[in-house]
């Protein structure tokens, strides 16, 4: 076995690249035909081996970073740079769906009736659920940097109570969320309006539930004593990502459900 030389991370070969390549293939025929057919079989036919692969990729990296001691400093940021560029990413596919209801809401075409929202469309009270999910992600923000802060001050009882109550939070936005849906008094077929505002609060929601699982793999580490005062990338990655999705709901909360009203 020859000793390495240098700081950066040499990775083995993996199956999970082209098993979550293929898996996430299959994925997009499968969901024309969930939604075109009503059949369900080809989605978890390619969901199932998604999800499996992401969870052993996960573990791999977990395994390589806590017992492996290949995650350096040098590729700690690496780690970091990537988190960023990913989080950039996500701003923009978000920004993307703000600005298809500001750019509706300036210049609205005739077929919208001239004025935005629409007058057959029946706006939801930016006052209520919104407003209420709102300081509900400000707390989980506030929850999530005090579990990054235990870690760093080595408060092991903290570092385990903080990440629980921002998982019970984000729990409690994606249940708020799922009535408001539910409850609604237009559908996702009913316009622009409509359209627009089920595929950005959904979306949304999708990133709060990848937010819940995130301080919640984070959690379960903590308690098994893998992090350190000097070793904590996990769940510095969880803070930035909470973050990023309490930015966006304010943003979505201004324009969709403030000015879209």
């Amino acid at each position: 076995m020859t000793h390495q030389m240098h700081a950066y991370h040499m990775i083995d070969p993996s199956p999970r690249p082209p098993t979550g390549a293929i898996s996430a293939l299959s994925m997009k025929p499968g969901l024309a035909i969930w939604l075109h057919f009503h059949s369900t079989t080809p989605m978890t036919l390619g969901l199932i081996p998604s999800i499996l692969t992401m969870i052993q990729w996960w573990r791999d990296i977990i395994r390589e970073g806590t017992f492996q001691d290949h995650h350096t400093p040098l590729v700690q940021k690496g780690l970091r740079y990537g988190t960023i560029l990913f989080i950039t990413s996500e701003v923009f596919f978000s920004l993307g769906f703000s600005w298809a209801f500001y750019r509706s809401n300036l210049a609205p075409t005739p077929k919208l009736g001239g004025c935005w929202p629409p007058t057959s469309t029946t706006t939801l009270d930016p006052f209520g659920v919104s407003l209420l999910n709102a300081a509900v992600l400000l707390a989980s923000g506030v929850t999530v940097t005090w579990a990054h802060h235990s870690i760093m001050e080595g408060e092991r009882k903290q570092a385990i109570q903080s990440p629980t109550l921002t998982i019970l939070l984000g729990l409690y936005f994606t249940a708020l969320q799922v009535m408001e849906h539910y409850k609604a008094p237009f559908t996702i077929a009913d316009g622009a309006y409509s359209s627009t505002f089920f595929v950005a609060t959904g979306f949304h929601g999708l990133y709060v539930i990848i937010g819940s699982i995130f301080p919640a793999v984070c959690l379960f580490r903590q308690i098994q004593h893998r992090f350190t005062s000097e070793h904590y990338f996990g769940p510095e990655a969880a803070v930035w990502y909470r973050h990023f999705v309490g930015v966006v709901w304010l943003s979505f909360y201004v324009s969709i459900y403030w000015q879209g009203s």
